[in-house]
This record gives structure tokens, C-alpha cells and sequence, in this order.
């Protein structure tokens, strides 16, 4: 296994992984439903990840649904030693072209951990995530719910993903959050304040859609200049900024290509100026 891109992170205090990780949402068929179209370049992608140093893996129950929990384990299992395969239940899935409603019944949080555990082969989930709040149950029954599920051994650490600092802090009160996953890019900061709280925790914040640039990449911005000083490209430099802008951030683009993967992890080794971080972080010209 090469270094770890990025350097490392710690997640709850006990989880020493990449500083890049990977997001094995597009590893399903399409709009993430059913069986890939090439099953076998999938699995290179999933063997190449682990070669390239990246120790942290996330998917969830949603993506398939359950296809990509179980191409991970098909590829990778036994996992090799400091993998981290990290997970989510709370979405469900009503067709290729449906919603994604959420489910944060305790019973179906329960039922979801168990199938996961299941497909990905596991006695343990060292992550496990409440994909989305549902506003249907209150956030301490589904959260309880993670906790409980962690006293019994079957979850090590809970995480959150889409949550308001105040949802962060609710949660805080039931069990330990060691993670948070939002939306967040260098062309989407709406959720600055949930990454400066978890900054203030030492709490891990996976950005969700990294990769997203907004008008900051049109021909002439910000990531356009300073993209081609750098001889890269507009998503390279995107991640570059992300693991600039803050320490506890773990991006986690996804991909379903060798190529693309080996760009995501060349984009560690890009140096921003502070200027370059300057320009990049000034709000003008971006969507925000």
C-alpha cells in the first residue's frame, strides 16, 4: 500500500485513516440503482483505492440500494489491516428515478445496521452514519437508536450526515458524533458553520459532492487560474483547497474510474499559494 494521499486523519480518537477517502456511491448502476454496467472495472477501482493508500471508505445502505455495500465486501473482504469501511442507513429508495425518503425509526435504523453488517461482512461498523434526519421521528428516538446500537458492540463510532449545528448539538447530548457529512465545496460553503463546529470538536466533516465548483471554474475565475498555473484541473485544485481549508475535513470523492480515481489522488500533492487560497476563499464569484 502507497502513503496515505493527504496524510492522516483521526476519527474518534481511535480511527487513523487517509486524509483522502472515497466515496463508493457511483460504483452502482445508474442514478445509483442496481448492478453496474461493468461489474469487473468497478472492482479494479475498489483494489486500486486500498493501493493508493486510501484507508477510508464510505457508502451506505441507499446506494443500489445494497449493491455497493456488497461489491466492497465481494472485492475487498477479508479487508486488509486499517481499512475503514464506514456506512449509513435512514434513506430509502422507491425507484431509479424516485425520491430517497428517510426512515429514523429506531426499528428500521436497527434493521438497516443489521443487513449492512450482513452485506459488508462485518461483526462491527467502526462508522456508522443517520444518512438524513427524518422529520417524521424525533432526532433523539433515531439517534437513540445509533446508540444503542453502539452499547451492543454492533457500531464502534456514530456519525451524522445533513445536519444544522443545533441537530449536531441535540445529538451530542445521546451518544458521542465523531463524524458529520454535508454538503460542502469550494463552490458550496452553506454549511461553514457545521464545519466550524466540528472544527471546534476536533470532529471529523466529510464534504458530500466535493467536487461541485460553481461559477469559480468558468473560463477566467479563480479555479480557472489557478488550475492552469498549476498545470491541473478545475476538480483537482477543488480538493487541493479542501484539505487547505481545515484539518478535520475528509473529502471523499466518488468515482467509477481508475483515471479519475489516480487524478483524486494527485490532486494531494498540489501546493496552493496562500494567495491561490485567498482568491479561492473570497466569496465573490462563487456559489455560495
Amino acid at each position: 500500500m502507497a502513503t496515505p494521499p493527504g496524510g492522516t486523519i483521526t476519527i474518534g480518537g481511535d480511527l487513523r485513516v487517509s486524509r483522502l477517502g472515497y466515496g463508493a456511491m457511483r460504483i452502482t448502476g445508474p442514478n445509483v440503482t442496481g448492478e453496474p454496467d461493468h461489474p469487473e472495472g468497478v472492482k479494479r477501482v475498489l483494489r486500486r483505492v486500498f493501493e493508493l493508500g486510501i484507508t477510508f471508505i464510505d457508502t451506505a445502505d441507499s446506494y443500489g440500494p445494497e449493491v455497493s455495500e456488497r461489491l466492497i465486501a465481494e472485492t475487498l473482504h477479508p479487508y486488509p489491516d486499517g481499512l475503514v469501511i464506514a456506512t449509513k442507513g435512514g434513506l430509502t429508495r422507491t425507484g431509479r428515478e424516485g425520491p430517497w425518503p428517510p426512515d429514523g425509526r429506531p426499528e428500521h435504523l436497527r434493521e438497516a445496521c443489521e443487513g449492512s453488517l450482513r452485506r459488508l461482512k462485518l461483526d462491527r461498523i467502526d462508522l456508522y452514519q443517520l444518512h438524513r434526519l427524518d422529520p417524521k421521528v424525533p432526532l433523539e428516538e433515531s439517534v437513540g437508536a445509533l446508540a444503542e446500537l453502539r452499547k451492543e458492540g454492533k457500531v464502534r463510532h456514530v456519525g451524522l450526515s445533513n445536519v444544522s449545528v443545533d441537530q449536531l448539538e441535540r445529538a451530542e447530548s445521546i451518544v458521542p458524533i465523531v463524524s458529520v457529512q454535508n454538503e460542502y465545496s469550494v463552490g458550496n460553503r452553506s454549511s461553514e458553520d457545521v464545519l466550524e463546529a466540528c472544527e471546534s470538536r476536533r470532529t471529523a466533516f466529510l464534504p458530500w459532492y466535493p467536487l461541485e465548483t460553481g461559477s469559480l471554474a468558468r473560463p477566467g475565475g479563480p479555479l480557472d487560474r489557478v488550475a492552469k498555473t498549476h498545470g491541473a484541473t478545475p476538480a483537482q485544485v477543488a480538493l487541493a483547497w479542501l484539505l487547505a481549508r481545515s484539518p478535520v475535513i475528509l473529502p471523499i470523492p466518488g468515482t467509477s474510474s481508475v483515471d479519475h480515481l489516480e487524478e483524486n489522488v494527485a490532486a494531494t500533492r498540489l501546493s496552493l499559494s496562500d494567495e491561490e487560497l485567498a482568491d479561492l476563499s473570497d466569496p465573490v464569484g462563487g456559489e455560495r
